[in-house]
């Protein structure tokens, strides 16, 4: 809109000008038509004039293309100046533009018997927006909590104004008094530079932030989903793993303080599903990628995809034989929604089975993006796993839930979303 009314007046701007030069020139030879006849008339033959005036008549005739002259180049200067002005105004615009209220995605109509009020802790963050934007668009009224330490507000501007949906900042580790019917509860960094940056902090986030999780849903009736992690398995010494396996993990590690932290969370529901009587979930999730995960969260997906985007080494940590399973975003979301859903009240692990070593994986990585990256090897990373691979028996029974989303699809849609945010940053204000 804004746009358009800028060319339509450097259109009609232009069109001034020219009308103006043209009136300027043509006002120049009727002067000069003037002065011929006015010679005419006086009785002075042609040739005398010619002659005795030529002097005179070669200086006024300078004067006046100096003077038309000067004329024409501040025209020129001013409509230089008007479309640098235009110019910007036009970036200015744009800017605005972006800005401006896009039209919602298309939410689904509930009437108040079927829509829930439904609370996500963390649904700021990569995974918990997503899961937003499902929760949204089946038509729930929505409440995220986020303290932004690792999520963004633009991965739920999409929502911000619309009547289902509210966004509180605020840390879980302070009470939080809302009346809901289920609760999402996601929030914690999640990936290892996030999480060992402030390990006090993260141990109360898992703990004290459940804690009031687990105390809100007690006191509203509502079902709680905790969000925990394969690293409950830490170092697993079985293989694959079920839920049924306790885990091999190192208590006073530089990963203990996530390890441990969502193994007291998982304490904690159990603990108050069976003194309290609220229906909690509890979801291991495994390694996840997909659009709106943290460009610097320093974990291997998005580590390699920025390397290979910008032609720089792949590093693998250690021998690289260790292996990983990835699922995409997607059937994360669906998985945790089904077991919200279920009847189900022991863990799940949420995660594909298909499994790859980093080395394949760094292959893979490089196949999809092209560029010169190289593949080499630093030292190991303390107490990292050596293999992690989900048994997903227990989703595909009781939840019908399984992967659907192949890894290279799933990648390809990574790396898009990579290459978009890369020519964000390139922009300048």
């Amino acid at each position: 809109m804004f746009l358009s009314d800028l060319f339509k007046y450097r259109h009609q701007m232009l069109i001034r000008i020219n009308v103006f030069l043209a009136l300027l020139i043509g006002s120049s030879l009727i002067l000069l038509g003037i002065i011929y006849c006015f010679v005419s008339n006086n009785g002075i033959p042609k040739h005398e004039f010619q002659v005795s005036n030529k002097r005179e008549f070669q200086l006024f005739g300078t004067a006046e293309s100096e003077h038309n002259t000067d004329l024409i180049n501040k025209l020129k200067r001013d409509l230089a100046s008007a479309n640098e002005k235009i110019e910007q105004l036009e970036n200015k615009m744009q800017g605005f533009e972006e800005r401006i209220k896009k039209p919602y995605p298309n939410v689904k109509y509930l009437n108040y018997r079927s829509k829930k009020r439904i609370l996500v802790t963390g649904g700021a963050g990569f995974v918990g927006s997503h899961l937003v934007d499902k929760l949204m668009k089946a038509g729930h009224d929505i409440t995220v909590v986020d303290n932004f330490f690792t999520g963004v507000k633009a991965n739920v501007e999409q929502w911000i104004g619309h009547a289902n949906f509210e966004l509180i900042h605020q840390d879980i580790v302070n009470p939080l008094f809302v009346e809901v019917d289920e609760i999402y509860h996601l929030a914690s960094p999640a990936s290892p530079p996030h999480y060992m940056f402030n390990p006090v902090k993260t141990i109360k986030t898992n703990t004290i932030g459940t804690i009031n999780m687990l105390g809100l849903a007690k006191r509203v009736g509502a079902k709680v989903l905790i969000a925990s992690t394969s690293e409950v398995y830490g170092d697993p010494e079985v293989h694959p793993q079920p839920e049924t396996y306790w885990g091999h993990v190192n208590p006073i590690g530089p990963r203990a303080c996530y390890d441990e932290g969502k193994r007291v969370s998982e304490t904690l529901s159990y603990a108050y599903a069976k003194h309290e009587k609220v229906s909690v979930r509890v979801a291991r999730i495994f390694n996840t990628h997909g659009p709106r995960m943290h460009m610097n969260d320093g974990r291997v997906v998005s580590n390699f995809i920025l390397q290979a985007l910008r032609n720089e080494p792949i590093t693998v940590y250690g021998r690289g034989n260790q292996t990983r399973s990835f699922q995409y975003v997607s059937d994360l979301v669906n998985g945790l929604i089904a077991l919200m859903d279920s009847n189900y009240t022991q863990p799940v692990n949420l995660g594909n089975p298909t499994e790859h070593t980093i080395n394949e994986f760094a292959v893979i990585i490089k196949g999809l993006v092209g560029g010169k990256s190289k593949v080499i090897t630093t030292p190991a990373v303390e107490d990292d796993p050596q293999r992690r691979k989900p048994d997903i028996t227990r989703a595909m029974t009781y939840l019908n839930w399984k992967p659907k989303v192949g890894l290279k699809e799933g990648l390809k849609m990574t790396i898009n979303y990579f290459k978009q945010e890369i020519k964000k940053s390139q922009k300048t204000v």
